[in-house]
């Protein structure tokens, strides 16, 4: 078997790809347990219902940035083309 350089790193691009999509893994951990804790605290204290949900949207918007920066490495490393 005879791989070329191009198709070594195609596939490593692949690869790589890949495993910046295992960022959504902790993207989905985090907003669950984020949503999880905000309606334990609602159903805890539902007058802070507003300040509760603010914060917590707050920081799912903050985590998931982390997913979309996973996805857009693995965008460029499947669709640049890495030898010009």
């Amino acid at each position: 078997m005879n791989i070329s350089g191009h198709d070594f790193i195609m596939g490593m691009s692949a690869i790589g790809a890949g495993i910046a999509m295992i960022s959504g893994l902790g993207t989905g951990i985090g907003q669950g347990g984020a949503a999880g804790a905000a309606a334990a605290a609602v159903g805890r204290n539902p007058g802070a219902k507003s300040a509760v949900t603010s914060t917590m949207l707050l920081g799912q918007a903050v985590a998931e940035t982390t997913g979309l920066y996973g996805f857009a490495v693995a965008i460029i490393l499947l669709f640049v083309k890495p030898l010009g």
